[in-house]
């Protein structure tokens, strides 16, 4: 049984509210039929958004503004950071032009730009979510490193300089290479994250992959601590299709286990962000709703 005793506050949602095939799922009421509805129907429902069109697009400050309005005072929405952020290949299209320089690749990476125009992407990215966070609705930015990013003196301090980044806002960490993880340096990344205060995102996924990290339950921040949950599609993982990836529906009894495993998370930090991210049809809704009872019904603080 769970106890609110020495527990932080639980925020449990999913990592999208517009996905096609959930607008096709039937989750939203007949009458939700906009996209102002539908956010505001959302909100009634999880108190708790992760944004990840901003890992493909860099967002857009009018768009922030839109998504306050449409909010209760207490709503949360953490951001997916951009992909040139986090050193993964963007398409061409979505750096603004004047910013490409002479490249002319399909897809860019870091590497390709100038460090004014990083600066400058860095800057687009931060000046949209101004409305978000003077209105207290800016959770934490969600940094997901690639499967290439691997444990060096390097990347640790590309870390930094992405925390440093957004003071006085504050990132979280997602690691898609093993070598951070594995039995020999698992400590040693915890301890990192830990001297610096920055939140250890925890992942259950299917393992076995390029990209797979064990599921390791760590709150690393005494602020923040962040769970996200990819679902087990093995046969898909590397379809190439998100859609396909992501199509996993927990059971009741997986997601009973998590319970005792979250409430040790939530023991080690004010305020834990759980998130699901198997975003196929409604299955990342009707799985948030059966977490939160769950929680609830365990005696947690879950808003």
């Amino acid at each position: 049984m769970g106890t609110t005793e020495g527990m932080g506050e639980l925020l449990v949602g999913t990592a999208s509210w517009t996905d096609k095939s959930l607008l096709q799922s039937g989750w939203y009421p007949p009458g939700a039929s906009s996209a102002e509805e539908r956010l505001r129907y959302y909100a009634s429902q999880f108190p708790l958004v992760e944004v990840d069109s901003s890992y493909y697009f860099l967002p857009r400050k009018n768009m922030a503004e839109v998504w306050v309005e449409r909010t209760p005072a207490h709503f949360t929405f953490n951001i997916k950071a951009f992909s040139l952020l986090t050193q993964h290949p963007t398409k061409i299209e979505a750096v603004p032009e004047e910013l490409r320089g002479s490249v002319e690749k399909k897809r860019l990476y870091l590497g390709d730009l100038e460090p004014k125009a990083v600066d400058a992407v860095w800057d687009m990215f931060l000046d949209a979510l101004v409305p978000l966070a003077d209105a207290g609705k800016l959770g934490a930015l969600l940094f997901q490193f690639p499967p290439w990013f691997t444990l060096k003196k390097a990347n640790k301090q590309y870390i930094l300089d992405c925390a440093k980044r957004v003071e006085p806002w504050r990132i979280c960490v997602e690691l898609r290479n093993t070598s951070w993880l594995n039995d020999d340096n698992r400590k040693e990344t915890l301890e990192f994250l830990e001297a610096y205060d920055l939140p250890f995102v925890c992942v259950d996924m299917p393992q076995g992959f390029k990209s797979s990290v064990p599921p390791i339950v760590a709150a690393t921040s005494n602020d923040l601590a962040v769970m996200r949950f990819h679902g087990h599609n093995a046969e898909e993982w590397e379809s190439g299709s998100v859609q396909r990836r992501f199509a996993y529906l927990y059971s009741e009894k997986e997601l009973k286990k998590w319970v005792p495993k979250l409430e040790r998370l939530a023991a080690g930090a004010a305020e834990t962000h759980v998130l699901m991210n198997n975003c196929h049809s409604d299955y990342a809704q009707r799985n948030g709703q059966q977490l939160a009872a769950l929680l609830e019904a365990a005696g947690d603080s879950v808003r």
